[in-house]
């Protein structure tokens, strides 16, 4: 890759920022005090992984509508002395007392977004601790030192965080216990303003002086449990007894003498993948950047990759999902014979995912080059909206991915996984590691995964350029959301090819945030770069 400097952007009236760089270890996450949290872990003598569960628990303080306990996480990472990657699958299952027939009984078609119905089990906490426990040097309760601070003594709410937050505050104010915990008289925190949140602070100290059996076996399951109950939810204590975090092989690809790692269903990662395949048979660099002949095929990528993530894509160890042959390049070559360069395709129908932006993706490189992608998330702003009396912990709604269609692979049944959205990236070259990067926001990442790396491999950029630089999200049937910075020329030739551009500007951030590290082997330094679009910074030292 070559980071070039002297490049002039479309982007240009975008204040451009830096890349970060260091020599003996990186962190980078979407809060600033987040990322102080993992380089303070570092500094003490954690390890990669020690730093991004650190910043991961603090960010479930300081921007808790996107993670926290109460949801699930993914991970890859890169052990340096045996150069490998572990896979990590900390996804939660549905309650074993949640079925199809319930919901078909009361004539529910579909699964709720908001309430104790779409509630799996959390999985974050025991894939967080695990991490650590298999390859951190600290302990849980020094990771959770800066979470437990700031949710005792109080931080001042950044704007970006604000703006989201207060997008939420209807879902809050629906539930008394939600908005007593996140709310400040009514009210979502302002800008500046500074919050507290001493009931999770509690929460996370009884973790930390207990351990994690506390949450999955003892006193704050049964809060969790017994509020499940009382609000009509499915969960049990055998389903908190019994959750387990899966350790798994990775999927990838090569694009471009590039290796792509994803992580292999029940996550999504493998869109991304499928999407690489199909666009590495177009000559991409002699597109102008973000022209509507790039934009085109890039859209058109996805509208075949998603149809088969939408149909195919589930727990595998319910169904068989054909995951060779979605990755290989004769069927990319195939995918490629239905695209015109003229003419948008009409898409499959999609299934009912969510498609908000509220994740966390945190990484971290360290002086050992072990490195980590992690990323975590309750799903939608603030998950199901259900926040367990006296804890400050907000359920997920993850199980408002599955469906209730009896014949399709990704059907509700007790103790499986959803379709999940939220996916890890690194990035090989030449058998070595090269890249750790991610992208949130739903069915945003395995778009904006693509977008970055081309960005990266195909139009040279440098890492936070790569990051930075404005992004297309095709949203459903034709829609298009097109960002700030991207030519009016485009739009109206994206429009000739008859994709429908969505012109009303969103209140809230649309395409995601990303973070990046990239390992300069030349000359053994650190590479971090932080998205625009959200607070956070990368630090390296």
């Amino acid at each position: 890759m070559d980071f070039s400097y002297n490049q002039k952007r479309e982007w240009s009236s975008f204040a451009q920022r830096s890349v970060v760089m260091g020599t003996r270890g990186m962190v980078a996450s979407s809060q600033h005090l987040a990322s102080l949290a993992g380089y303070k872990a570092l500094s003490k003598g954690g390890s990669a992984v020690d730093a991004a569960v650190a910043m991961v628990s603090t960010l479930s303080v300081v921007e808790p509508y996107s993670v926290g306990i109460g949801g699930d996480a993914f991970a890859f990472i890169y052990l340096a002395r045996e150069n490998r990657i572990v896979g990590m699958n900390a996804s939660g299952r549905a309650p074993y007392h949640a079925t199809r027939a319930w919901f078909l009984d009361k004539g529910i078609k579909a699964i709720p977004e908001r309430g104790m119905l779409p509630v799996t089990v959390p999985g974050a906490l025991h894939g967080w601790a695990q991490a650590a426990e298999r390859y951190g040097r600290l302990k849980l309760g020094d990771l959770f030192e800066d979470a437990i601070y700031y949710a005792e003594k109080g931080f001042p709410v950044t704007e970006v965080i604000a703006g989201e937050w207060k997008d939420a505050e209807e879902v809050l104010i629906s539930q008394e216990s939600s908005s007593k915990a996140y709310l400040i008289d009514g009210r979502a925190p302002r800008p500046g303003e500074i919050f507290r949140n001493k009931e999770l602070a509690r929460t996370y100290s009884k973790i930390a002086r207990e351990g994690i059996e506390t949450f999955y076996e003892g006193e704050i399951s049964k809060a969790i449990v017994d509020f499940s109950e009382r609000n009509g939810g499915f969960l049990s204590q055998e389903d908190f007894k019994t959750h387990t975090t899966a350790w798994v092989e990775p999927i990838a690809t090569d694009y471009r003498g590039h290796t792509v790692y994803e992580l292999p269903p029940n996550g999504q990662g493998i869109t991304a993948l499928e999407m690489l395949n199909i666009l590495e048979g177009y000559d991409i660099p002699i597109f102008r950047h973000n022209s509507p002949e790039y934009i085109h095929l890039l859209i058109e990528a996805k509208k075949i990759a998603f149809s088969d993530r939408d149909y195919l894509i589930t727990d595998p160890e319910f169904e068989d999902i054909p995951v060779d042959r979605l990755l290989s390049k004769e069927y990319a070559r195939q995918c490629r014979e239905k695209i015109s360069h003229h003419k948008a395709m009409v898409p499959a129908i999609s299934s009912s995912y969510l498609k908000g932006s509220d994740t966390v993706f945190v990484t971290a490189v360290d002086e050992e080059r072990n490195a980590v992608s992690f990323i975590s998330s309750i799903y939608a702003p603030f998950g199901s909206g259900m926040v367990v009396d006296g804890t400050g912990i907000v359920l997920q709604n993850r199980g408002k991915s599955f469906s209730l269609d009896p014949n399709h692979p990704n059907r509700l049944e007790p103790h499986k996984r959803p379709m999940h959205t939220i996916i890890p990236g690194m990035v090989f070259k030449d058998g070595n590691f090269l890249l750790s990067f991610g992208v949130m926001g739903g069915d945003m990442q395995p778009q904006g995964h693509v977008q970055f790396l081309i960005n990266l491999i195909d139009f040279k950029m440098n890492l936070q350029e790569a990051v930075d630089a404005p992004r297309v999200r095709h949203m459903q049937g034709m829609e298009v959301y097109l960002e700030d910075g991207i030519s009016k020329e485009t739009a109206l030739g994206l429009q000739e090819k008859g994709h429908q551009i969505v012109q009303a500007s969103p209140p809230v951030n649309q395409v995601g945030g990303g973070q990046a590290i990239y390992l300069d082997r030349d000359q053994d330094a650190l590479l971090g770069a932080s998205d625009r679009r959200k607070d956070g910074c990368a630090i390296g030292y």
